[in-house]
């Protein structure tokens, strides 16, 4: 195992950790912040809450430089009541569903306190008498898991609970004990959430290798908020940093109607549910993952939405593209090839500094 790998491993663990719920990825773009200013011309945080940083390139004409994206935030939930045991009910915060990560811990991000609860359905052992849990049973109701069905359990009082700053419209995550990389095989890293840590690290790896090549254009590398809940902070850099393109970078679906495989190289997007990526975008990263003998896959995504055709569709860049990471079981337990990342940051790199 070389040493560039274990501090990547490292790195992507460290971002795993670290709770970034839309609209609070403080903790996040921190880390980001430290690795990414020794590599940049200038770096700042917008209104948004995005973090940028700013790579001058060997042109000096920023109307055609790039912005790239890779967002902060991360799957997550609101309290929406607390009832009066002290137990919590939650609302979902981006496209996920209790059976995407089990029941189990979870961290409630109080204002004053952070408290561990516990996310739960209730016991197995129960008729038809206890119907909300009757209901989901397979040989029984046969009706799927939803968030009506499950509930925090806090151990505390709400008098304990409101002391802790937990209210309504407090961010849940999930527990960081169910973050941990694991080897999967001989060649595939598993976790939660590595939509969008393991396409954050790969943006950190290309910013440390382009810093000292330059890139043909200037390029922005924005690190994004809210992007789960309809991509809030790329909308906004989008229409506030100079350029005319707007490149993703995402988890990618690894399945037979895409015609995907998690041990393929890069996956690039030529359309999602969102917008149709500009063709001649998509075409380039198709061309430098082929000379770079990446094996790129070609795909057309349904079901799927990135910073990029956020923007794209909502008229705020007029060009977009999406790169992304393949992916097994996109917003569940994530798997990746060890390489993905790698991979990812060579063929961004090469796109980044090939003049035109």
């Amino acid at each position: 195992m070389s040493d560039q790998y274990q501090l990547r491993r490292d790195l992507l663990q460290e971002l795993l950790w670290a709770y970034g719920p839309c609209g609070q990825e403080e903790a996040v773009r921190d880390i980001c912040r430290r690795e990414l200013e020794p590599h940049v011309d200038e770096a700042w945080v917008d209104p948004a809450g995005n973090l940028i940083g700013l790579i001058r390139g060997r042109s000096g004409d920023d109307g055609k430089a790039t912005r790239v994206m890779a967002h902060l935030d991360e799957l997550s939930m609101l309290v929406k009541r607390v009832e009066s045991d002290g137990s919590l009910h939650l609302t979902p915060l981006g496209t996920m569903y209790p059976g995407n990560f089990g029941l189990g811990p979870i961290t409630l991000l109080g204002d004053r306190q952070t408290v561990c609860g516990v996310l739960t359905l209730g016991s197995e052992h129960t008729t038809k008498e206890s119907q909300r849990i009757w209901e989901t049973k397979p040989d029984q109701g046969d009706k799927s898991l939803d968030w009506m069905h499950v509930y925090v359990f806090t151990g505390h009082t709400p008098e304990e609970l409101t002391d802790a700053g937990v209210q309504p419209g407090t961010r849940v995550c999930i527990d960081r004990s169910k973050r941990t990389l694991v080897d999967v095989g001989d060649g595939y890293l598993g976790s939660y959430f590595l939509d969008d840590r393991a396409a954050v690290t790969a943006l950190l790896d290309t910013a440390r290798v382009i810093h000292d090549r330059r890139p043909a254009h200037d390029v922005y590398l924005v690190f994004t908020t809210s992007e789960e809940i309809g991509g809030v902070g790329g909308s906004w850099a989008s229409r506030t940093l100079p350029g005319d393109l707007t490149l993703a970078l995402e988890v990618g679906p690894t399945e037979a109607e895409y015609s995907t495989t998690v041990s393929g190289g890069p996956i690039v997007g030529y359309s999602d549910a969102q917008c149709v990526y500009d063709k001649d975008v998509a075409d380039t990263l198709m061309g430098v993952g082929l000379d770079l003998g990446l094996q790129p896959q070609a795909a057309v995504l349904g079901a799927f939405e990135s910073d990029a055709s956020h923007a794209k569709s909502t008229g705020l860049t007029p060009r977009a593209g999406l790169l992304c990471l393949p992916t097994l079981s996109t917003h569940g337990y994530e798997v990746i090839a060890r390489q993905a990342i790698p991979n990812m940051a060579q063929l961004l790199t090469e796109f980044l500094v090939r003049p035109g």
